[in-house]
């Protein structure tokens, strides 16, 4: 892990920059694999999976399999898993946008309405190690924004990712991974449905398959490679290197940083990055390649550092700062606040932007699962109170005919004339 100074431009730019380059010939295999599947259907999309996901059971998962997987985990983690799920839900159901009216003037009343997707797709990575937690992430909102269906594609689940499909209670469960399943969900086969909208992490040939889908099916968002910023002003150096080599373990490519004006706690914190980082293994890798501890000159310049690098996670050990970073994914404050609880239990959502897509948006949630149009009720006294303010508007824009369509109905309006038809 290295440590480096705030007036060090090139390793600061680095670490704010970050461009995701896409592969080339990833993107073309990419390419060729969604276009293969929108054209041949089942077809293809069974080849694939035989190919890469190694699918040897039915592609569809039946219910009777995710009840008995359910039954099957140990009691601890079935107990573990409906905690998340309860938090997850709590949290879920405060995050849903509401209906709303408002009356702007008299006869002139705007309607927020909301309505769940109809369908939806979760992805559920299936790496070096199940991850039910992303299971339960990605459907139990979407169930709890009213989606009527939730479909969940895997590539070779296993029993603890069958067990949260069932607790999350998802509609349907596919052994379908990679850019292949994402095209099934974008476009539809015979036996995978088109979806709304896809959500949850992958690697980079879902990642990639998820862009190149999007114009047509939207998403969450692109997921990069996972990162960690600790902004702190005297923490204690042992949890903070305990809390580093947590998120570098989940790739090699994941980003461990630390932002601090104490240059005693950083060395302390290399030392015990030292003891605690695996003799092998991603963790290692990652710690080497991207682990940096930037030392800044004030609270100030560690703040504005932050908002610029807009993390997936931030780690903070004070309110009063934490409360002047604005960019984060998440945030999680004071000694006790482990990102491995946001990870899990707390009922936050971890699917959360990375690569600095934390300056305009935040994690997963409820409100991306539901549709919000506006729904407009103007009466005769509503235009007439208006049409000053259309009508000037309309012509200083050089719309005439936006002008001419308010100016006939109120010349109707002053003849004494009615409209076709009523608005109710």
């Amino acid at each position: 892990m290295r440590i480096i100074e705030s007036s060090n431009r090139r390793g600061i730019n680095r670490l704010i920059e970050r461009r995701q380059e896409v592969d080339p010939n990833l993107a073309r295999r990419v390419t060729r694999i969604i276009s293969t599947v929108r054209r041949s259907g089942d077809k293809a999309l069974l080849r694939y999976a035989k190919q890469f996901d190694q699918l040897e059971k039915p592609v569809e998962v039946s219910p009777e399999e995710l009840r008995t997987s359910l039954r099957s985990i140990t009691p601890d983690l079935r107990s573990a898993m409906r905690t998340s799920a309860t938090n997850i839900r709590k949290i879920a159901r405060r995050q849903l946008p509401r209906t709303w009216r408002e009356t702007v003037t008299q006869g002139v009343e705007i309607q927020q309405r909301v309505t769940p997707l109809s369908r939806v797709g979760c992805y559920v990575p299936a790496g070096r190690y199940p991850l039910p937690s992303s299971l339960l992430m990605t459907a139990i909102p979407a169930a709890v924004a009213g989606v009527p269906e939730v479909i969940v594609v895997c590539p070779r689940p296993d029993p603890t990712i069958l067990a949260a499909a069932a607790i999350a209670k998802a509609t349907k469960v596919f052994r379908l991974g990679g850019a292949h399943a994402i095209a099934a969900l974008a476009y539809g086969t015979t036996t995978v449905p088109k979806v709304d909208k896809i959500v949850g992490p992958g690697n980079a040939y879902v990642a990639t398959a998820k862009a190149q889908v999007s114009l047509d099916c939207p998403i969450d968002f692109y997921a990069g490679p996972t990162e960690i910023v600790v902004l702190t002003m005297a923490g204690n150096p042992a949890w903070i290197a305990a809390d580093l080599i947590a998120q570098a373990e989940h790739d090699p490519d994941a980003r461990s940083i630390v932002v601090t004006p104490n240059r005693s706690l950083a060395r302390e914190i290399t030392d015990h990055v030292k003891k605690q980082l695996p003799a092998r293994g991603p963790a290692l890798s990652s710690m080497r390649r991207f682990g940096t501890i930037v030392i800044v000159k004030s609270i100030d310049e560690a703040v504005g550092l932050v908002n610029k690098i807009a993390p997936e996670h931030l780690v903070c050990d004070r309110s009063d700062i934490a409360r002047r970073t604005t960019r984060a994914g998440t945030i999680l404050i004071g000694p006790y606040g482990a990102q491995a609880a946001g990870d899990y239990a707390t009922g936050s959502n971890h699917v959360l932007p990375t690569g600095g897509a934390a300056q305009f948006r935040g994690g997963l949630s409820a409100s991306d699962f539901v549709h919000i149009h506006s729904v407009q009720r103007i009466s005769r006294k509503g235009l007439s109170t208006l049409s000053p303010s259309i009508v000037s508007l309309a012509e200083a824009e050089g719309l005439t005919a936006h002008a001419e369509s308010v100016k006939v109905r109120m010349a109707r309006a002053k003849s004494g004339g009615r409209a076709n038809r009523p608005i109710h």
